[in-house]
């Protein structure tokens, strides 16, 4: 799965599929069932500072010159009903050097780093990071109340799922395992995602 923003495109082009596919009652009963699926999934990013907070924190262990091998966990946030995105840059030195949107070169990486705003958290094999790594480079706050500068309702905690499995206990404690799909809300429920498709790379 990707990032769950879905737009018009993505509905139409759905629909373009399931016309060249007229005279299969299956296949448009399939097509309907996905549709509902994603709307039922999608949310709009969130707009202003507060749903894109840029990168405070500072780079963690060793930084160095190149980015290595790393393994690829994925990461989604939801708040308000909006998504919440995770910063490109985090745990990245500059000057920095993008093409298309993603950071393709910079003066040093760090243990974890993000190099667009995807959600995917590139982390060198064998340090056993978790949530509280990225959030501290990141420079967020997160607690079992608070998530990026968002709070839970009154008697209500971050809800945490771990491949589309609810997980109880303090989100900072989540380890980013490879092509783990992490999500993490507050405010109202949002169906979890059981995994993500990472591009193929040094982290698939």
């Amino acid at each position: 799965m990707r990032p769950r923003t879905l737009t018009a495109g993505l509905a139409a082009g759905v629909l373009t599929c399931a016309g060249a596919l007229t005279g299969c009652g299956s296949a448009s009963t399939s097509t309907s069932s996905a549709i509902r699926t994603l709307e039922a999934e999608a949310r709009p990013i969130g707009r202003g500072p507060r749903f894109q907070a840029p990168v405070r924190g500072r780079p963690l262990g060793r930084c160095g010159r190149r980015l290595g091998p790393r393994e690829a966990a994925h990461i989604e946030l939801f708040a308000e009903n909006r998504v919440v995105l995770v910063a490109a840059g985090v745990g990245v030195r500059g000057p920095r050097r993008y093409a298309d949107g993603r950071i393709v070169s910079a003066r040093c990486y760090g243990a974890l780093v993000t190099l667009d705003p995807t959600g995917v958290v590139l982390v060198r094999p064998r340090t056993h990071l978790t949530l509280a790594g990225l959030f501290r480079s990141w420079g967020q706050p997160l607690s079992p109340t608070e998530l990026a500068g968002f709070s839970a309702a009154a008697g209500q905690h971050v809800r945490i799922y771990v491949d589309g499995r609810l997980r109880r206990g303090n989100p900072r404690t989540v380890p980013l395992t490879r092509h783990a799909e992490i999500v993490l809300e507050v405010g109202p429920h949002v169906p979890p995602h059981r995994r993500y498709t990472f591009p193929p790379g040094p982290s698939s």
